[in-house]
Order: structure tokens, then C-alpha cells, then sequence
């Protein structure tokens, strides 16, 4: 056993909570993979993202700091987005290389890139002026892209020594990304029938090929990494970010119909048996003994429509309910919105089947790897990130965060601490859930400014308490009011 392990973090798309067999009993769909590493490993229970969406959730768990402190407060990124880490920002793969290990990162980026234009420019938003919500305009600006410059703002610039993989699966250009370049210039137009944004894509793109490659060079990686000579080995963190099981919903041949909740079912089946390849390559390579595994998702799972009928209409037709026994989704605020399975996996360390019902968030993974490293972090790192290494080790019974910030897809926010969570809102979903389901779950609308649960006796959120505890309310949001303080102060400190 090493003092620094290998670090292999797995990180699914909208993958729900009750997607998994072993957060879910009734979920629809056999995990068998996700169910082997649960039962040699640590499965967290109110395990958070910072945020209900992608790219806000990304960010905070590289850096280890809320997204909102910077520039973007609200969604997420679109094509031709300038980087979102900012120059000279520690991340989780800056901290670990510079103590010694190999970084490297397969799968999905969506943090931005700073493109350049065929006329020696930048394709900024909104320096650009390019609208988000104009796709015509997007796809004209895809266009003048130089699509054989040097890619800066990516991975490789933000602690990675190698990446290979795609920026998001439905987004142009539609083409492999390594390092920093594309491997192989997109220059036909995707066909209307494929999903996803129009724009520029490689001859013989196809949307089911993603997972198998992805997953193929992720397990090349450890593979790579284990025929290195003992001697000179470093530790390896390999960052894998899954594709799956967000849109386009495109399980291979050999997944369909192996769920009982369709598509998107199946969809999860193929991430498993991903996670299992990775599993496996750990076990062949003889580096399962000294690896901590962490499995998690971004946020929670889709609604719209477009992903296979969506969350809703999974459970109201196949009984599968993505977000268990949760309220919220994707881009909402209540708990099924970013509250996620999180399963760890370090042999002689974490205890094999155990739980822990603490409250961790994705972003704190950097303070937990300066631990690992007894290291202290730069005072401009890591802000809002907390160790959890204690709870790695076993140590359930203390919690090692007090509160945690919520921030949802229209750029509201939540504050969560102890049994309690505060919703400054009037509402925590984005959009109305269906009647059937308010109704089946006994959701009942109210007039209140905002939205207090106590998740202890009421972890469906069916109860608001605002009015009911006006101290509470008032004490969550100045705990709340000083995180946001907190932020104007260092920017004003800053500028």
C-alpha cells in the first residue's frame, strides 16, 4: 500500500441518484459494475455537485471553488466559449503533477476553449458578440474557426500532461480532441438526422462510437501506466468523464433492450459495463491494490424530452425513477438536482461495503488530495473545497463540512446545513414538474418568497417550512449572505 495512490476518478452525465441498483432497490436498471464497487467500497449518500448543471459542477470540482465567484452565473457553456478556468488557477491536476504524479484526462471537457478564427482572432463570448440563443449565428461562426491552431484554455494548460476525448457530445465540432489539437479537421456538415447542434463534424462521425473509444483510452492509459518500470513509476490521476448518460441517447447494439426503462436504460447499462472496464484493467494491471476509485455524476438526471422522453416519462412509464426517492432534477435546486451517488474505493482504507452519510461536495477533492499529500494549499486555491479524507479513512462518525452553497441552472441559490436546506427562491425547480407526479409525491404549491426543508424528516421535500421557521430561514440566509459578501470582497480585492 503507497501513501499516494493512484487516483482514477470517474465522472458519469446526468446520472441520477436512483439510477444505480445499490442507491436504488427499485431502479430499473442492473448496474452490476457500480454494484461490485459499492460492495469494496464506500457509498456516500448526500454526496452534492456545486451546481445543478455541467459546466458550473465541472469547474468547482478541478478547482475546488464555487463557479459563480468568476464569470459565469448562470447555465453553462455553448460552442465556441471561451476557457472557463482561469490562467494560472490550481487544479486538482496542477497540484498532483507538481508533487509527482502523471495527469491525465479522457472523455468530456466542456470548460471552454479559447478558439482562434481563420482572421488570426479569438471566438470569444461574449466578446464575440455571437448570441447563445442564436444557433444560426453559432454555426456561422464555426465556419471561420482555424480548426488546425493550437487549442489553448483545455486540459493540457490546466494540469494535464495528456487528454483525448471530445468537448460535449452534442456540440461542435464533432471530432476527436487530443492534447491540444483536433486529430482530424472537421469539414462536413453534420446531417440534420444526427443529434445535436448543426455544425462541422469529421467524414463517418458516428455518435455511438464515443463511449467504446473513450473507454478504450482510458484503459490504455492504466495499462500504459503499469508497464512503466517500478522504479520509475509515478502515481497516475486519470480524470475519466464519461459522455453517458447525458443526450444523445445512443446505446450500441449490444446494450439495447438489456434494461427495463428503455433507451436511456440502456444507456446506463453501457456506462456501467465502462465502469467495469476500468475495474477490470485495474485488476489485470495489478493496480486495483493501490487505487482510490471515485464514482460520482455532474448533476441529476435529464427531463427534457430529447433524452429518450426524459426523466419524468421514465418513471411514469417504465416505474424507473431516476432521482429515487428525491425531489428535483437537472437544473433544480431541490435535492435531485445535484444530490448524487458517490462511491469510493480504497482498498485497506475505505471500509468494503460501508456508507457514509456526511455531506460532501464534488469540489472537495483538491483540499482531500493536499491532505493525501500533506500539503497545504495556496491561499488563491481550492476556496470552497474541505478535506474529506478523514471520511475516506473511515471516520463517518464526524462531520468535515459545516454548510454548503447550491447553485442552479437560472443562477439562484440553495444553503445547505445540517438537517436543513434553505432555497432562496420562490421555487426550486426550474420548471413545473407534471401533475401526475405533484400529485403521486403529494406536492402541493405555495406562495412563500422561498423554500425551507428539514431533510432529516423530509428528504422528498414535500414540506416547506419557511413560514414556519422564520429563525432558521433568517440564520440560513446570512450564513448564506456572508458566502456571497465573502465573494464581492475578494473581487473588489482583486480588480
Amino acid at each position: 500500500m503507497t501513501s499516494r495512490p493512484n487516483i482514477i476518478y470517474i465522472l458519469a452525465d446526468d446520472l441520477g441518484y436512483g439510477d444505480a441498483a445499490s442507491y436504488n432497490p427499485d431502479s430499473k436498471i442492473p448496474t452490476p459494475n457500480l454494484d461490485r464497487l459499492a460492495s469494496q467500497g464506500m457509498r456516500f449518500t448526500d454526496a452534492h455537485a456545486a451546481s445543478a448543471v455541467c459546466t458550473p459542477s465541472r469547474y468547482n470540482l478541478l478547482t475546488g471553488r464555487y463557479c459563480w465567484r468568476g464569470r459565469l452565473k448562470r447555465n453553462v457553456l455553448f460552442e465556441w466559449d471561451r476557457a472557463l478556468i482561469e490562467p494560472g488557477r490550481p487544479t486538482v491536476a496542477t497540484l498532483l503533477r507538481e508533487h509527482g504524479y502523471r495527469t491525465a484526462c479522457v472523455g468530456k471537457w466542456h470548460l471552454g476553449w479559447d478558439w482562434r478564427t481563420r482572421d488570426g482572432g479569438y471566438a470569444r463570448e461574449p466578446d464575440g458578440g455571437v448570441d447563445v440563443r442564436d444557433v444560426r449565428k453559432r454555426y456561422e461562426l464555426g465556419k471561420r474557426i482555424d480548426y488546425a491552431a493550437p487549442l489553448r484554455g483545455g486540459p493540457v494548460d490546466h494540469g494535464f500532461d495528456s487528454y483525448f476525448g471530445i468537448d460535449v457530445p452534442n456540440f461542435p465540432p464533432y471530432t476527436w480532441f487530443e492534447d491540444d489539437q483536433l486529430t482530424d479537421p472537421p469539414t462536413v456538415d453534420k446531417p440534420e438526422s444526427m443529434f445535436g447542434a448543426p455544425g462541422l463534424m469529421t467524414p463517418g462521425w458516428t455518435l455511438e462510437r464515443m463511449l467504446p473509444e473513450l473507454t478504450r483510452r482510458a484503459v490504455q492509459t492504466i495499462e500504459d501506466h503499469a508497464a512503466e518500470p517500478g522504479a520509475s513509476r509515478q502515481p497516475l490521476f486519470l480524470y475519466y468523464a464519461l459522455t453517458s448518460p447525458h443526450t444523445p441517447i445512443c446505446p450500441n447494439e449490444a446494450f439495447i433492450g438489456t434494461s427495463q426503462a428503455g433507451p436511456y436504460g440502456d444507456f446506463v447499462v453501457e456506462t456501467d459495463w465502462c465502469v467495469g472496464q476500468i475495474l477490470d484493467a485495474l485488476d489485470r494491471t495489478g493496480l486495483a491494490e493501490d487505487t482510490l476509485v471515485i464514482f460520482t455524476s455532474d448533476n441529476g438526471p435529464e427531463s427534457l424530452r430529447a433524452a429518450a422522453g426524459g426523466t419524468y416519462e421514465h418513471a411514469r412509464q417504465f416505474g424507473h425513477y431516476s432521482m429515487a426517492h428525491l425531489r428535483g432534477v437537472k437544473r433544480d435546486l431541490w435535492e435531485g438536482g445535484h444530490r448524487l451517488p458517490f462511491i469510493a474505493r480504497w482498498p485497506g482504507i475505505t471500509p468494503a461495503a460501508g456508507t457514509c452519510d456526511q455531506l460532501v461536495c464534488l469540489g472537495d477533492l483538491i483540499a482531500t488530495c493536499a491532505e493525501l499529500l500533506d500539503v497545504e494549499l495556496p491561499a488563491d486555491a481550492g476556496e470552497d473545497s474541505v478535506s474529506m479524507l478523514p471520511l475516506l479513512h473511515g471516520q463517518t462518525d464526524v462531520p468535515t463540512r459545516r454548510h454548503m452553497v447550491y447553485h442552479g441552472a437560472t443562477g439562484h441559490f440553495a444553503l445547505r446545513k445540517g438537517r436543513w436546506v434553505f432555497i432562496d427562491a420562490p421555487c426550486g425547480g426550474q420548471w413545473e414538474e407534471p401533475a401526475w407526479f405533484r400529485q403521486e409525491r403529494g406536492y402541493e404549491a405555495h406562495d412563500c418568497p422561498g423554500e425551507l426543508f428539514d431533510l432529516q424528516d423530509d428528504i422528498s421535500e414535500r414540506f416547506n417550512r419557511y413560514n414556519d421557521r422564520p429563525e432558521t430561514v433568517a440564520a440560513l440566509a446570512a450564513i448564506l449572505a456572508r458566502e456571497q459578501d465573502d465573494d464581492a470582497e475578494l473581487a473588489t480585492t482583486l480588480s
